[in-house]
Order: structure tokens, then sequence, then C-alpha cells
């Protein structure tokens, strides 16, 4: 299950809601270790792909109004990113474009992990090869039911 940080969570009780709080920003790609926390600072990471809107580094949003409590990726919009560094996928930090991945209780993330089935995010290949596009065409968040 997807983690969210101390400042996505504090931004949910207190000022907002889920999706304001992640809309604008984009899904940064790592490979290495899984942090323990979404606050937690990246260690031994090396960040594979930034997916925004149409690779062009503008931020990523979710639809406007969720389904069954369910909110996905606007669908109107193209997710994905070029591929800078050769390696193996292992999770993903949804968070704000100009957040460095040091450790904070402020900013805004959602951390999950990747793989081909049965991850927070799959793709068909977490191999990725620079200089390629990894898309994401469908990406969900779901509130648990009581």
């Amino acid at each position: 299950m997807a983690k969210l940080s101390t400042g996505l969570r504090d931004h949910i009780l207190a000022t907002g809601d889920f999706q304001s709080g992640v809309d604008g920003g984009a899904i940064f790609i790592y490979s290495g270790p899984i942090p323990a926390t979404a606050d937690a600072a990246l260690s031994g990471n090396t960040l594979l792909d930034i997916i925004s809107l149409d690779a062009t580094g503008v931020g990523i949003s979710m639809e406007a109004a969720p389904v069954a409590g369910v909110l996905g990726k606007n669908s109107s919009e193209i997710w994905r990113g070029l591929i800078i560094a050769n390696g193996l996928a292992s999770f993903y930090r949804f968070q704000d474009l100009a957040d460095n991945g040091s450790f904070s209780t402020v900013n805004k993330r959602l951390q999950g992990t990747v793989g081909v089935v049965g991850a927070d995010l799959n793709f068909s290949n977490v191999n990725f090869v620079a200089g390629n596009y990894k898309a994401i065409d469908s990406f969900n968040v779901a509130m648990p039911t009581a």
C-alpha cells in the first residue's frame, strides 16, 4: 500500500484534500532501496524518470471528482517522462517538482512500490533504459472502506 508523508496527511486533515495536495506535482521513479517512510530522505537511490504532463516538466493532475472512493488520473492528460538513467525501478514518489528528496515532514508526498504485477504502480517492464519514454496510462488512489 502506498504511503502518505506527514506533510500530505497534515494537508488533508487541516487545510485541503488529497487532490489539491498532489496536483501540480510529478511522479519521480527511483531504483535502489525503498525508504521506510515517505518522509525519509533518499539514500543510495538513482532517479530514473520524472513522469510529468507529456514529458514537458509541467505538473500533472488527478480527475476533478472521485468515483466510489477512487480518484484517478486526469483522463485528458498524457503522463510520461523521458528516462534519464538506466536501472531497475523499485519505487516512486508523487511529489512537488521542487522537492529534492531530503528528509521532510512538510513536503506532500505519496510513495509506493513499482513492479510488474501486484505493486502500487505496475509497468510491463521495470528495466528502465535511458533515452526511452515511460508512460502511465492509469493511476488510481483509493480510500479504504470502513
